[in-house]
């Protein structure tokens, strides 16, 4: 039987561990060509050997998110190969620091911007001639709730989550009237590194786990979805509406 995303190509970031590898490993699973892209050479491989022995396929990116030229790059070699892109997953991401907003430095802040919001843009900006170029083109941007808490101490990380929002939002506009459509994800706790290290008192067998997650998400990629510009809440499990400002 053929799976959901047969015959698709699918890129996903932050591949190598957590939530961005078992969303690459399930859309595997359901059919698709997965561009596995992150820096770890390491899980990359280990990610290529399971969905290959599980029958399917993938092409592997190292990349450092920093390297803007890269994902530049990048569009253009899935544009030669495939002519187009069906599914983003743009999962990549850094902690930053837990801190006073008064006490970052400024280097931290300026990698934590670049990784999580920058390329984020540049990413955007090179596959999405490529999404619109696909019959039913998905884009799935990871958040958090972080964006909407403002919790104290959080300030830099919800900051770059905020501002990933208002892209997805804006690019969901800019395309209502495409096949194309663009939401963002809140996973919520997961039992994940980031979240460890984010939380080192937290048990982590009390939190889902990264499969689990995953496999939530997963169908936001599939060609029924209709939603476009919302977030999609993992443990409510349903689709939420900005409120528009009055």
């Amino acid at each position: 039987m053929a799976g959901r995303l047969e015959g698709k190509t699918a890129l996903v970031t932050g591949a190598s561990r957590g939530i961005g590898y078992q969303i690459a490993k399930q859309m595997a699973a359901e059919g698709a060509h997965v561009i596995a892209l992150a820096r770890t050479v390491g899980g990359l491989e280990e990610l290529d050997d399971e969905i290959k022995s599980a029958g399917g396929s993938a092409t592997l990116v190292p990349l450092d998110l920093t390297d803007m030229g890269g994902i530049d790059r990048l569009g253009g070699a899935i544009k030669q190969r495939w002519g187009k892109l069906d599914v983003l997953v743009a999962n990549a991401g850094l902690l930053g620091v837990l801190s006073p907003i008064g006490h970052i430095e400024a280097k931290v802040f300026e990698k934590t911007m670049t990784v999580n919001v920058t390329s984020t843009w540049r990413l955007i900006r090179s596959v999405d001639p490529l999404l619109k170029a696909a019959d039913a083109g998905r884009a799935i941007v990871m958040s958090s709730g972080a964006a909407h808490s403002a919790k104290a101490y959080w300030s830099l990380y919800a900051a770059t989550k905020a501002a990933c929002e208002a892209m997805v939002r804006s690019w969901a506009n800019e395309t209502m009237n495409t096949p194309l459509r663009v939401n963002a994800v809140n996973p919520g706790a997961t039992r994940t590194r980031m979240r460890a290290e984010a939380m080192p008192g937290e048990d982590p067998k009390n939190l889902p786990t990264a499969r689990e997650v995953a496999a939530k998400i997963l169908p936001l990629a599939f060609d029924d979805v209709t939603e476009t510009g919302k977030i999609f809440d993992v443990r409510e499990g349903r689709f939420l509406s900005y409120r528009d400002p009055a």
